[in-house]
């Protein structure tokens, strides 16, 4: 074997071992972010989620009926009721919070992105409820997160087709339940009620609106979406999903801190290994080239 194949391995044997040591970092943080936050916040640890996250699960109607006598204000500060979206064309609805940093931005960068993929036109084919869970938020902050995506989503004459809410108390929670969106206020950072923990979750509703479908997570399948939409529109309901969720970050107060989510966590921990296998093969092909040149100089210089 030439010296240069014995570098290369023993590269890639270093590199495997680094990497399997991100790996277990991560988990580990994991791990003691779970068994921290778990021991705080429910009491001893057990084999079974934190009473939070039990709060803020999502339960899938498909088939139910959402009342669409519900009332709103949309992002202009009309009052308008759910039912003014439906009757024509299927749609997608998401329940977040404009004011959101962490989760919500990511969810909806994740639809606008898989909208631009799909052939349908919002507006035309189907519309795009946003409903904010938050009662404090205004139409203005409605406004503007609305001119943000639909200029993201980059498609001429279909801003009529994106729909961003805002509403009371009463009409959320109702609009929660019957959608089956699990979603609890948490303490922020100055210790008023201004947070939320929930998860990531869209539907699709029928042209009567009935749930016909649900995709969980931030990241959406455009085929997926679109042949979820031909179904909608011919009333065809759905099958439920896998229940794997993505839950949102929120402000610990008996830690003084905001606690991460597992799969962050694990995020982190892959691109911390993405990174360091990066850095050491970059440093080992850098060596090789110079022990190649080194080789060739003395071989020269004997020949």
């Amino acid at each position: 074997m030439s010296r240069l194949a014995t570098i290369r391995k023993a590269a890639l044997k270093a590199a495997l071992g680094l990497s399997l040591l991100a790996l277990a970092l991560g988990a580990t943080a994991a791990r003691a972010q779970v068994s921290d936050w778990g021991q705080k916040q429910a009491g001893p640890i057990r084999d079974e989620a934190p009473q939070l996250l039990k709060r803020v699960q999502i339960n899938q109607k498909l088939d139910a009926q959402v009342p669409l006598n519900l009332q709103f204000r949309d992002e202009t500060g009309k009052v308008v009721t759910l039912g003014d979206y439906f009757g024509k064309r299927p749609a997608i609805l998401a329940l977040v919070y404009y004011g959101c940093q962490m989760l919500c931005p990511e969810e909806i960068n994740g639809l606008v992105g898989a909208l631009e993929m799909v052939k349908f036109n919002p507006g035309k084919d189907f519309n795009v409820i946003f409903v904010s869970i938050d009662p404090s938020e205004t139409p203005a902050i409605a406004a503007k997160a609305k001119a943000l995506y639909v200029k993201r989503y980059g498609r001429p004459g279909t801003a009529d087709g994106w729909h961003f809410l805002t509403g009371q108390q009463p009409e959320i929670d109702a609009l929660a339940s019957a959608t089956g969106f699990g979603y609890t206020r948490v303490p922020g950072p100055d210790g008023k009620m201004t947070q939320f923990a929930h998860a990531s979750a869209i539907e699709i509703l029928t042209p009567s609106g009935k749930l016909a479908q649900y995709y969980l997570g931030v990241e959406y399948s455009p085929r997926d979406i679109q042949f979820g939409l031909v179904d909608a529109s011919d009333g065809k309901i759905g099958t439920p999903v896998d229940d794997i969720l993505t839950y949102c970050y929120h402000y610990n107060p008996l830690l003084n801190r905001h606690d991460l989510l597992i799969a962050r966590i694990v995020q982190a921990g892959c691109l911390l290994t993405m990174l360091i296998l990066g850095i050491y093969m970059v440093i080992n092909f850098r060596r090789d080239i110079r022990n190649g040149r080194l080789h060739a100089a003395r071989k020269s210089a004997n020949g």
